[in-house]
């Protein structure tokens, strides 16, 4: 297994916590946590990406009740 530095998780309301983790060789991981062995990777500059998206409103229709 990778040696991921996983940041402390973001939580919403409930138990929805999720980990971002990076590693030495510019690899990113999302986990949910408590699971991190099941992650979800990519690089860093993806991670980059989808965090701009992410604040841009790109993912906005994906809250709508």
């Amino acid at each position: 297994m990778a040696d991921i530095a996983w940041e402390e998780a973001f939580c919403g309301e409930g138990a929805s916590c999720y980990r971002i983790g990076v590693d030495g060789d510019g690899n990113s991981y999302i986990a949910v946590a408590g699971a991190e062995a099941a992650y979800v990777t990519d690089t860093a500059d993806a991670l980059r990406q989808l965090i701009r998206d992410i604040k841009a409103g790109k993912a906005d229709h994906l809250l709508a009740d």
